[in-house]
């Protein structure tokens, strides 16, 4: 159904996108409830293909988003906006539970930015894609000690099972996982995401955390 093109990460790929309320970050597990045809018929595509589709953060068109959901039909002349940085999402699991409705569990990957877009007949964003470079490992410096004990106790509470695999000394994961937990402003974790120094990352939730009196 999509033309996956095989390319270096400097090329353009095509990918289908899912817009969503939420900032998809790499290592990031993320249940979702699909039941929109559209997305249903993108999801059957891309697990038969063995692919990855993107999510970006829909930044403007929900309830525009709402109301072609209720009469399944695309409004002439309404678009959506969403943020040109996204991140590519894997299958980890799915079920479908009843007819129509199809349970996922995503992992965030790599991270891409949009060079164009278009709408297919039935709604569906597909995109032209650069694949972003993965940020250097960086082993957690001992300054950043305290953030990643927050951290921790944060998994903890919400359960480990809802988490990739712990790396606590990791500072791209460290930083990630923050942003993915902390209350920040949607806007905030986009950024958050589009920073390619993971230093920088932490150094700015740092002062968030401080401000809050959590560390």
């Amino acid at each position: 159904m999509f033309p996956f093109l095989r390319a270096d990460s400097r090329s353009p790929t095509t990918l289908p996108l899912f817009p969503l309320k939420t900032v998809l970050f790499p290592g990031r597990l993320l249940p979702l409830k699909v039941f929109e045809q559209r997305y249903i018929d993108m999801t059957k595509a891309c697990l038969k293909d063995e692919q990855p589709f993107g999510v970006c953060l829909l930044t403007r068109g929900e309830e525009v988003a709402q109301r072609v959901a209720q009469r399944d039909q695309i409004v002439a002349g309404v678009a959506i906006d969403f943020a040109l940085i996204g991140t590519q999402a894997r299958f980890v699991s799915w079920d479908m539970p009843q007819l129509g409705i199809l349970h996922l569990k995503i992992e965030g990957g790599a991270r891409f930015q949009v060079q164009s877009s278009s709408v297919t007949g039935d709604g569906l964003v597909v995109a032209q894609v650069t694949q972003l470079p993965p940020e250097p490992a960086v082993k957690l410096p001992e300054a950043f000690a305290p953030l990643a004990s927050l951290l921790e106790l944060m998994i903890n509470r919400a359960g480990a099972e809802n988490f990739s695999a712990p790396a606590l000394d990791d500072a791209s994961w460290v930083g990630y996982r923050l942003a993915e937990l902390l209350p920040l402003p949607l806007p905030i974790k986009q950024s958050m995401l589009e920073i390619n120094d993971s230093l920088v990352r932490l150094k700015v939730l740092a002062q968030f955390l401080k401000q809050q009196g959590l560390v």
